[in-house]
């Protein structure tokens, strides 16, 4: 893998180029002091000041006795132990309250790569729809996951230069209360040939796919064939998409080939196998029974960054998933 390839997959690198095609999106390039306060853990968890006076937990009970311990008495004098201000953004702050109304009120979060999932728990709703600022600045600050964005995103290029990229972005992209996991898609292209498609959510089986298998095929295929193929440059990498109830494609997202994107229902080798001679094969894979559930890759962790390499445990862990799975569908073939 490539720098070059790695950089194709930000979201303020495809996004323009896609923008007819995907999900509507504001993108503010983000000031280095407000990398720092993501980066910084030396001290306690402190939110930005808010110039809106908004609060990222508006349903929790105040306690003042709670704050007593960060509190310095009076006549301390030790001006070391005066607990430094909280930070403030709001030039930022303006531009993202004007982003978060003209997408409707309502947004998710998302760096160059990866959008904090790990950090949903935090949310008053569990989720990662974000209303204001506050809602935003807490889940990216409390998520261990976007350290991948902002430290070691080209830990697995063969031809690293760079420990960060130069600048650092934050997509607001719409929030979509309709959208349904079950028609969320990876795609697979290897030598831009698309050689496999695999059920994004893989943890729950959607007797529908099976129905619409067909022709979610065919819709994917042609996406690729009139929209992605000539457009996007890499020769090897994954992108998901969503299929919309009237047959639309909309495309999410664009990863690098290996490295930290999870192949789901797929492994790397297979995918690279399956080119073959046939340059319109596909391998279309979904979810066929209650026994194909992976129940295990519903995880805290972004499914796009997850350490599946050679040697790692999620490696190990999704060669003996196969396995298991292999065995449960020559038992059910035998009992049958």
């Amino acid at each position: 893998m490539k720098e070059e390839e790695v950089n194709r997959c930000q979201i303020q690198e495809w996004y323009p180029k896609f923008k007819s095609v995907s999900i509507k999106t504001q993108i503010h390039e983000l000031p280095e002091s407000f990398i720092q306060y993501l980066l910084d853990d030396s001290g306690p968890f402190l939110l930005p000041v808010s110039i809106s006076n908004d609060d990222a937990l508006p349903n929790r009970i105040h306690n003042p006795e709670e704050e007593e311990d960060y509190q310095v008495s009076e006549g301390s004098g030790d001006e070391s132990e005066q607990p430094l201000p909280p930070p403030s953004f709001p030039e930022l702050e303006l531009k993202i309250k004007e982003s978060i109304k003209s997408l409707g009120g309502s947004v998710f979060p998302k760096l160059n790569w990866s959008a904090p999932k790990d950090s949903a728990w935090i949310s008053t709703i569990g989720t990662l729809q974000c209303t204001t600022f506050s809602e935003i600045t807490l889940l990216l600050r409390a998520s261990d996951s976007l350290i991948h964005d902002l430290c070691h995103a080209y830990d697995s290029c063969t031809d690293k230069s760079l420990s960060r990229p130069p600048s650092f972005f934050l997509a607001l992209r719409k929030w979509y209360p309709s959208l349904q996991p079950e028609m969320e898609f990876r795609c697979f292209v290897w030598g831009q040939n698309l050689v496999g498609i695999s059920q994004r959510e893989v943890t729950t089986f959607y007797p529908v796919l099976l129905e619409k298998k067909s022709n979610i095929e065919w819709l994917i295929r042609q996406f690729y064939e009139d929209q992605v193929r000539l457009k996007f440059e890499s020769e090897n990498y994954t992108f998901d998409v969503y299929v919309t109830k009237d047959e639309r494609i909309k495309v999410l997202d664009f990863n690098p080939w290996g490295a930290f994107t999870l192949p789901l229902l797929f492994n790397w080798e297979e995918l690279e196998q399956n080119t073959g001679e046939e340059g319109d094969q596909v391998d279309f894979r979904i979810v066929e029974s209650q026994c194909g559930v992976r129940p295990g890759m519903k995880t805290a962790v972004p499914f796009d960054y997850l350490d599946t390499s050679s040697g790692s445990g999620w490696d190990q862990f999704l060669r003996n998933a196969d396995e298991e799975l292999q065995q449960q569908i020559r038992s059910s073939e035998a009992g049958a």
